[in-house]
């Protein structure tokens, strides 16, 4: 394998786990949605999809969960799903990518490259697939929050909820996992050769001297 398609693959994976992680901490973060009040300008609300919090300009945050599961909006409960199922396909993808890479010394003896090309090609595609399911929560919620904050009909003395750190995020996250995917699949793309194994080329080379002999001797 070549060092074009080699370095591909490492810098797919570097930025496949990172981006992974990236959107774990949108799911986890609180800062979906903030808001901020001229009443009450010593404290802002901040929405997640797993707590509230009410963060003080004196350093004081106090956040608090969920009641209930049902009593969620169906926007939430879509929202959690959808980042929940992410993060599942994202690490499969990790998991079946690694090895498929060439510095990972396996599955050599179960087809060599063309399993490993598979491997690799599967965790790509469900890195981009993770990618997807991440952005749509968030780009639905930031939807909600445009459509409401420019809302006619509520009056400009009501607060309005605006974009969180999460949302931003989110979108680093999803958008470098799509990255990551197609990095590891233009990896394999890169190196369509497959390397023959040392036994089958030292066959190759005996047989060739000895049909080359033959023919000496029949000369």
């Amino acid at each position: 394998m070549d060092t074009c398609a080699c370095a591909l693959e490492l810098l797919g994976m570097l930025v496949y786990v990172g981006a992974w992680l990236c959107t774990l901490t949108t799911t986890i973060l609180p800062q979906w949605l903030t808001m901020s009040t001229a009443l009450l300008p010593v404290e802002s609300y901040e929405l997640g999809l797993w707590e509230t919090c009410v963060v003080q300009d004196v350093g004081g945050m106090e956040c608090r969960a969920y009641d209930s599961l049902l009593g969620l909006s169906t926007d939430l409960k879509l929202a959690r799903i959808l980042m929940c199922t992410s993060l599942a396909v994202g690490m499969l993808g990790i998991l079946v990518a690694i090895p498929g890479l060439y510095l990972v010394n396996s599955c050599v003896d179960h087809g060599g490259y063309r399993t490993k090309r598979t491997l690799t090609i599967t965790g790509g595609a469900l890195g981009m697939i993770s990618g997807v399911l991440c952005l749509i929560p968030v780009s639905y919620m930031a939807h909600l929050a445009v459509i409401h904050f420019f809302d006619d009909k509520v009056p400009d003395v009501v607060p309005r909820w605006e974009f969180g750190d999460a949302l931003f995020c989110g979108w680093a996250g999803g958008f470098l996992l799509i990255v990551a995917g197609l990095l590891l699949i233009t990896s394999c793309s890169c190196s369509q050769v497959e390397p023959q194994p040392v036994l089958q080329r030292r066959y190759q080379v005996m047989s060739a001297d000895a049909s080359f002999r033959k023919r000496t001797e029949y000369v």
